[in-house]
């Protein structure tokens, strides 16, 4: 089986994890250790930002940045349903109320021309998802933020290595929060970063992180244990310094199935718009005119064939059991997309051989 994803781990990582345990420094009270701090300060650097604070998961980095913003109960915060649920669990835990919107069918992320007629007296903040690798039109939810005093948390989770208008995520946002889950481009195995321009900001995301210390034993603030561990913390700074070299690998593999896929006028293509870099955490593509059983049975077939296809997201967050609570939504381009869309593998370990079988079969079935 070629799976969807799979984490690119070597001799570097086992190395660096070895150190890390002979040490015996394995955590610090304040989640601020040597590997945290050095991971921190490279990944600043890569991302152009001016403070990057490791969590230990891309969940936490959400949680903290609403915390640190200021989300609370009786607010409300914009995002899209076709994500992650722990976009919309982590506003829930705030004790806010998510306001689904609905997408852009070209590019899967938030339609900015949405988000305005969302806007009400209790919004406080809007969550813009990264979706499969490409950034959201973040320069006009930036305006629209502006426009109605609002914060914006960006969910780049998925966008390491992406370029919006020549800049990495995070530019155009409050905060931008990371995640290093071992499918995502690079990894720690869980783990997650919180970059973000802002020195206030900064000083109360390193304080939540450890609950709510800025120095030991003494809370200032209301907080959680976040803290990235060492070994997580070694293992990221190699792969960050190896992610070029993967991201290079999952734009070959991609234009390889876009050059071969293209010829197919059943299925739509992922789309790089002007202005985006994408970074392909995943290449998905949608059947055109399916319906969901349809779409399914597709990748049942594909699957039987050694080829691990995901579907990324067969439920929309607004239409799970426990959000309904919230509002009785219709938002048409999710739904839709949600029914249609499926994802090919395209991470660093699919040989050009591979993804080659997996354009040329995925022609097959659709002949």
């Amino acid at each position: 089986m070629i799976p969807i994803n799979a984490p690119q781990i070597g001799d570097e990582e086992v190395k660096a994890v070895i150190e890390v345990l002979r040490s015996g420094n394995l955590t610090t009270g304040l989640g601020n250790g040597p590997n945290v701090l050095r991971f921190e300060r490279a990944f600043a650097e890569f991302v152009k930002s001016k403070h990057a604070i490791a969590v230990n998961s891309g969940t936490a980095a959400l949680h903290s940045a609403l915390l640190a913003v200021g989300v609370s109960r009786g607010d409300e915060v914009i995002l899209p349903s076709f994500t992650f649920v722990a976009t919309a669990e982590m506003i829930v835990l705030a004790g806010a109320k998510p306001v689904f919107v609905d997408i852009n069918p070209e590019t899967y992320t938030i339609d900015p021309a949405k988000i305005e007629e969302a806007i009400t007296d209790k919004t406080k903040a809007m969550i813009p998802v990264d979706l499969y690798g490409l950034s959201a039109d973040m320069e006009v939810i930036r305006e629209i933020a502006e426009k109605h005093g609002l914060k914006i948390i960006e969910d780049a989770a998925q966008a390491h290595g992406a370029l919006y208008k020549g800049d990495p995520p995070g530019k155009f946002a409050d905060i931008a929060c990371w995640s290093f889950y071992a499918s995502k481009n690079m990894t720690t195995g869980e783990g997650g970063m919180i970059t973000t321009n802002d020195d206030e900001l900064a000083d109360k995301l390193r304080c939540i992180r450890s609950h709510g210390e800025k120095r030991k034993y003494h809370s200032q603030m209301l907080g959680h244990n976040y803290r990235m561990p060492e070994i997580e913390a070694a293992i990221g700074y190699i792969q960050l310094k190896k992610l070029p070299k993967f991201l290079e690998k999952r734009r070959r593999n991609a234009e390889k199935l876009t050059e071969k896929l293209e010829e197919c006028n059943k299925i739509v293509l992922p789309k790089e718009p002007d202005g985006y870099k994408h970074s392909w955490y995943l290449y998905t593509i949608r059947l055109k005119d399916a319906n969901a059983a349809e779409r399914d049975a597709f990748a049942e077939k594909l699957k039987s064939c050694g080829i691990g296809v995901g579907i990324y997201y067969h439920t929309p967050i607004h239409m799970m059991d426990y959000y309904r609570q919230f509002g009785g939504y219709r938002l048409p381009e999710t739904e839709k997309a949600s029914q249609q869309v499926l994802s090919l593998p395209v991470h660093p370990g699919v040989s050009e051989e591979q993804a080659s079988f997996i354009a040329d079969t995925v022609i097959q079935f659709l002949r």
